[in-house]
């Protein structure tokens, strides 16, 4: 080999050592990146193990509010670590029903899952508490008693001997009270009626002599255009036009006094949870925290136009009468009590809640009050002006 030759060979040997020391910053090997320094829960040669799980969704994916949250998680997950976190998001039923997701995180079936908790209420009866409380919490309100109260301390205490890692990972504002074929006024009106109704407010529907039963909602439109139920409620108005309710129920019915707020967690396999290096753990809770408040911004964000559009094609907007309100109200004391007289952690639970919402209540007061503002009766004017409505 020549002087030239030699001296060639050299400068591609000490390029190709150049090129592999600069790909440690970036490489992947076996679907797995390999980074330049070694964290913590990697092995010697810095190689972090990926995160592939099956993540079961309580709730279909093409569905706003409820099923694209946890989709849109997974993806800023995957573009944050690179592709190291790798979660597939199931829709209910194509791995575990939607009803028996923390079950079948708790048995390991599946590393995690992302559900309503209430849906759990008859093996846990606290878990609804976690959920959605009727005339409880705001989402704000629920969101100051999870991360500053205590109350993610309690789910944990509630979850973590059963193997379940609980993470809140999304809230919604309050649903709508509920889908009819008929007008509602009176409490007598309940009576016998069929109604798909989910969590305590079930319960106190089942007091004020309706037929309460609880579907997925995959089911439920089926069961109202077949006449099996009369009426449903279930999601926000933008997630139940999706599902076609208004095709089949005319009268629409608000406040969602059932479910002022409706919060959603991660839950994951605690053995599993554990295993991961502490920083994939603060990872995922950061992207939940993410999940939350974008979950919340857009859902109240895009409700105003849709029941706007529902109107125009003849749904008709109500508001529940005031003897129904109290009727309900007084239901659902009874219920609480009930509930709070036979397990004793659903009686801790909720009176740390209520302690929490006493404490809280003087903030509110002052810093919400009720009272509609100037501002408030200038923007509708504003937009009756834009409709034509000329009131």
């Amino acid at each position: 080999m020549s002087g030239r030759e030699t001296l060639v060979a050299v400068l591609i040997a000490f390029l190709a050592g150049a090129l592999a020391a600069g790909s440690l910053g970036r490489r992947e090997e076996a679907g797995a990146y390999v980074l330049g320094d070694p964290v913590e829960g990697q092995d010697p040669a810095g190689v972090a193990p990926r995160i592939r799980w099956r993540v079961t969704s309580g709730f279909g994916t093409h569905l706003p509010g409820l099923g694209d949250n946890p989709v849109a998680i997974a993806e800023a997950l995957r573009v944050a670590s690179r592709g190291r976190i790798d979660w597939t998001i199931d829709d209910p039923g194509e791995v575990v029903p939607a009803f028996s997701i923390v079950e079948a995180v708790r048995a390991g079936k599946i590393e995690a899952g992302y559900t309503w908790l209430g849906y759990d209420q008859g093996r846990i009866p606290a878990s609804v508490l976690f959920g959605a409380v009727p005339f409880g919490m705001t989402p704000w309100e629920y969101g100051a008693w999870w991360v500053e109260g205590g109350g993610e301390a309690l789910a944990r205490e509630v979850y973590r001997p059963l193997g379940v890692e609980p993470i809140l990972c999304g809230i919604i504002g309050p649903e709508s009270a509920g889908w009819f074929r008929k007008e509602i006024s009176r409490v007598s009106d309940l009576s016998g009626l069929k109604i798909r109704f989910a969590g305590l407010g079930g319960r106190a529907m089942q007091k004020l002599g309706a037929s309460v039963s609880t579907l997925p909602g995959g089911e439920i439109f089926q069961a109202l255009e077949k006449g099996a139920i009369d009426a449903t409620e279930y999601s926000l108005p933008e997630v139940d036009a999706r599902l076609g309710f208004d095709r089949v129920a005319r009268f629409n019915y608000f406040p969602g006094w059932h479910q002022p707020h409706t919060a959603f967690h991660l839950v994951v396999h605690a053995p599993t949870w554990d295993a991961l290096p502490e920083s994939d753990r603060a990872t995922i809770g950061l992207a939940c925290a993410a999940g939350v408040h974008r979950n919340l911004a857009r859902a109240e964000a895009r409700q105003g136009p849709v029941v706007a559009r529902l109107e125009e094609g003849g749904v008709e907007t109500r508001v529940l009468s005031p003897e129904l309100r109290r009727a309900l109200e007084q239901a659902v004391d009874e219920v609480l009590a009930e509930e709070a007289a036979a397990d004793a952690d659903f009686a801790r639970i909720l009176a740390h809640q209520r302690a929490f919402r006493r404490q809280y209540a003087r903030w509110r007061a002052l810093a919400y009050p009720a009272e509609r503002t100037e501002s408030d009766d200038r923007d509708e004017a504003d937009d009756d002006t834009e409709r034509g409505d000329g009131r």
